[in-house]
């Protein structure tokens, strides 16, 4: 290995010069006309792969392309591990709260800033390196890799599964890798034990057939608006919980071992609160801040849109109001019984004078792993080597639904090792990733690869 770790050593400013390349394009999946960019970013992504030494091609689906690369070098006896990642990234928008442009690559105080350097291009790249590392100095890899890159994780991986089920045997594997997650503090790596699932829906509230004046017909009709705040007031009681009936349901309760671990993290409500400049914080009575985060489930209002927001006074009743709601869901909760539960809940509350209609948006299982057996035992080993710390178990309040069924559809673990820092700005302006954390993941990741043989 010292062989592959100095070879990383030597190339790490070519390895930044290329994901700076790859961070400019505005590979924006959730908008129609950056189709071409994110086509150009996948061409980019399988050219680096090819680079590396693996065999790649590039697949079209109904939406953007999925990226497959391979090398199956290390025999038909030895482990297969899936890396898997994407290479589409949230819109940048508001554009005017960023302080250097979001697809220019800039560096500052050890930070690369530019949207998608933490989500997922910087992380996903570190593989790629990793792998070439392996490859360029003759080390014998181990272990087969498939690496699946898809376009489409930021608007809900729609024509994801699909794929995988039409490629089973191709992307058969012993070990899923992911790096789309964090680490727990700087300096201190972390490996997943659980991910949180979503269910998210639009509700509607109509009400006349126009926009009404609001002295003449103000107190005589029901207002949408004020139907929406009435409906949104009754999702929570006050203890913070969701006051859905049911919704509790199939909450899992976390064991006593994984609350005490979680508890002895070196986490300070007070640093918390002060570095997102809050003066309190809130959520469910009887669990303390990183349990609300990790393991317990949420609701919550996404956006609302009601009504006349422009300057000066406009006094109408509107006729139709919408807010957006997801929920964070935990095991075993299923967004199709979520959304059930909440029909029924709004047909109960919705008051008369309007009429109430959900639409789904999209939704995810949650995952829960124990963090335990020779991949978690590997992981654990490469990055104390790599960082020079012991790494934490830690939960992720996000949600990345492919885990669960590429778990159940390939039969194989998820590993989830992740890079980024709290505070990274993941989908908000001034994303980053620290230099540090893309130079030593690779080194990290390369360790790993040997490791699991």
């Amino acid at each position: 290995m010292s062989d592959v770790l100095t070879f990383i050593d030597e190339n790490l400013g070519r390895f930044r010069a290329e994901l700076y390349d790859f961070l400019r394009i505005p590979s924006i999946s959730a908008k129609s006309e950056h189709d071409a960019d994110t086509r150009a970013a996948a061409e980019w992504f399988s050219e680096r792969l090819r680079e590396a030494g693996l065999t790649t091609e590039t697949l079209t689906t109904p939406g953007h392309p999925i990226v497959i690369g391979e090398w199956q070098g290390a025999g038909p006896d030895a482990p297969t591990v899936l890396i898997y990642g994407h290479y589409d990234v949230q819109p940048p928008e508001p554009l005017e709260l960023w302080t250097s442009p979001p697809f220019e690559p800039t560096e500052r105080n050890g930070r690369i800033y530019a949207r998608g350097s933490a989500d997922d291009k910087g992380q996903l790249y570190m593989h790629v390196k990793a792998l070439e590392a392996h490859l360029a100095t003759g080390s014998q890899l181990p272990v087969n890799v498939v690496v699946l890159a898809e376009g489409e994780e930021e608007v809900g991986s729609p024509n994801l599964v699909p794929f995988v089920e039409a490629n089973l045997e191709r992307l058969a594997c012993d070990l899923v890798l992911i790096s789309d997650t964090g680490m727990f503090a700087e300096g201190l790596p972390s490996l997943l034990f659980s991910l949180r699932g979503l269910a998210y829906f639009e509700i509607h509230v109509h009400g006349a057939r126009s926009d009404l004046h609001s002295g003449e017909y103000g107190g005589a009709v029901r207002n949408p608006g004020n139907a929406l705040a009435q409906i949104i007031a009754s999702l929570h009681d006050s203890d913070g919980r969701v006051a859905i009936p049911g919704f509790y349901d199939d909450v899992v309760e976390w064991d006593e071992e994984t609350r005490a671990q979680i508890a002895a993290l070196p986490h300070v409500d007070a640093d918390f609160a002060r570095a997102l400049e809050l003066d309190d914080l809130a959520g469910e009575s009887g669990y303390g801040t990183l349990e609300r985060l990790w393991i317990r489930p949420t609701c919550d209002i996404n956006g609302i849109l009601c009504g006349y927001t422009g300057e000066g006074a406009k006094t109408v009743l509107p006729n139709h109001a919408l807010a957006k709601v997801s929920f964070r869901l935990v095991p075993d909760q299923n967004p199709d019984r979520v959304k059930g539960l909440l029909e029924a809940h709004l047909a109960a509350v919705a008051p008369t004078g309007v009429t109430v209609e959900i639409r789904e948006l999209h939704g995810g299982r949650p995952w829960r792993a124990s963090v335990s057996g020779p991949a978690f035992e590997a992981a654990s080993e490469a990055l104390e080597e790599a960082f020079g710390t012991k790494p934490v178990p830690m939960g992720g309040g996000g949600s990345i639904p492919i885990v669960v069924e590429f778990e159940e559809k390939l039969g194989a673990t998820a590993l989830l090792v992740g890079f980024s820092l709290p505070g990274c700005n993941l989908h908000a302006p001034d994303e980053w990733l620290p230099i540090e954390n893309y130079e030593k993941g690779i080194s990290a990741l390369a360790l790993l690869y040997g490791k699991l043989g």
